[in-house]
């Protein structure tokens, strides 16, 4: 296992059965969601695969206020200026580890979850209280062996955000 000096943490929306996708795009528009993913991620390294970079629409690309890192198995892959793209999960952590920032997230999508799930200290999930049969792609499950909760935010649908959903974050016991 990669050895990190440094505490990573993973941000995420799921469904109620661990959803995240369908493999083009996220499962739903909860606005109250990209406002938190937003908060907590502001000055912060953010790690996501090129997939999860390339969803982002082009006029937030980079995300502002943060050091964006893409992985990506193609070795000539091109982004932004100020953005950098590498080819493995080591590298990303590398260049992590050199920047000021304190904060350091993992922001997707599932195949990038998997592979960084067992070098985080935290979770910060926002849990769409809904089924999504349609989704093909997943979060790992979340043992409560290891994670436990140590904050929690429950807040009702509303004019703006289609289902119930909770703010949850979760620490490595």
């Amino acid at each position: 296992m990669y050895k990190l000096e440094q505490k990573y943490k993973i941000i995420v929306a799921i469904g109620q059965n661990n959803e995240i996708g369908d493999g083009e795009d996220l499962l739903w528009h909860m606005p109250a969601d990209m406002a938190f993913f937003k908060r907590e991620t502001q000055e912060a390294d953010v790690i996501m695969g090129r997939k999860t970079y390339e969803s982002i629409p082009e006029k937030f690309r980079p995300l502002a206020n943060r050091t964006n890192i893409v992985i990506t198995r193609n070795k000539r892959y091109e982004v932004e200026e100020g953005v950098y793209a590498v080819n493995s999960i080591e590298a990303a952590f590398e260049i992590a580890e050199e920047c000021d920032e304190t904060n350091k997230f993992i922001i997707g999508g599932g195949s990038i979850y998997n592979a960084t799930f067992n070098y985080v200290d935290e979770l910060f999930v926002t849990q769409i209280h809904q089924e999504f049969p349609e989704a093909n792609t997943f979060f790992p499950a979340i043992d409560f062996k290891i994670w436990k909760e140590t904050w929690r935010e429950d807040h009702r649908k509303d004019e703006k955000n289609i289902y119930d959903y909770s703010f949850i974050k979760y620490a490595r016991r």
